[in-house]
């Protein structure tokens, strides 16, 4: 039988990467396959960085040198693993959307209401991948803070707060200072896997 452990697999991923949503039901599929927990935590990731002004908004006319021949395989690869892994997504993309208030929120939560992290993390996943909803729209935002039982004025305090801007963005130096380059990347002790990868491969990263 596995034995739980009291050490969590980290999950650094963005919301608009379509191979995060897509790394967590692989993930999830592991977790249903065994005999004990495993916790899992979250460590948010800015996949539009090269993009980003100073002041927190997209500058979408900067260029990634990612071309419309990188998008068209990516969007392939996204189809070949939803069918894979059975996903009905209601985009392969997203590429105009701006996760940055959403993982500012979910970093919130995460400290300040963590028994509703869950759900609230889930429900940004599943509003932007199965429902096609703009997750960098506030009113989205809100109504999935009230769907995972968060207090009333939880968005607006939070958004309004320069705190939670400045935590999100040592969070996101974490990330480049421990040499993630890329999402969803799991890490469990000293090792790591990229990508949208198999259950079985996760089992292999966290059993051995």
């Amino acid at each position: 039988m596995i034995q739980h452990t009291d050490e969590p697999v980290v999950v650094h991923a963005d919301y608009v990467c379509p191979f995060c949503y897509l790394g967590y039901a692989s993930l999830d599929r592991y977790r249903d396959g065994r005999d004990s927990d495993l916790d899992v935590e979250w460590h948010p990731f800015d996949l539009r960085a090269s993009q980003r002004r100073p002041d927190g908004t997209l500058d979408l006319r900067v260029e990634t040198g990612k071309d419309e021949a990188y998008y068209e395989e990516a969007k392939k690869n996204v189809e070949r693993l939803a069918d894979r892994y059975g996903e009905e997504m209601a985009r392969s993309l997203a590429r105009e959307v701006d996760s940055y208030d959403a993982q500012r929120l979910a970093l919130q939560v995460a400290a300040e209401h963590p028994e509703q992290f869950e759900a609230f993390h889930r429900g940004v996943f599943d509003a932007l991948w199965v429902d096609g909803r703009d997750v960098g729209d506030r009113a989205v935002l809100e109504e999935l803070a009230a769907d995972a039982g968060l207090p009333g004025e939880f968005v607006a305090e939070t958004l309004a707060d320069d705190a939670s801007a400045d935590a999100l963005e040592e969070a996101f130096a974490a990330a480049r200072s421990a040499r993630i380059t890329g999402v969803p990347t799991f890490v469990y002790g000293d090792h790591s896997a990229r990508g949208a990868v198999p259950p079985e491969h996760l089992r292999r990263l966290v059993e051995g």
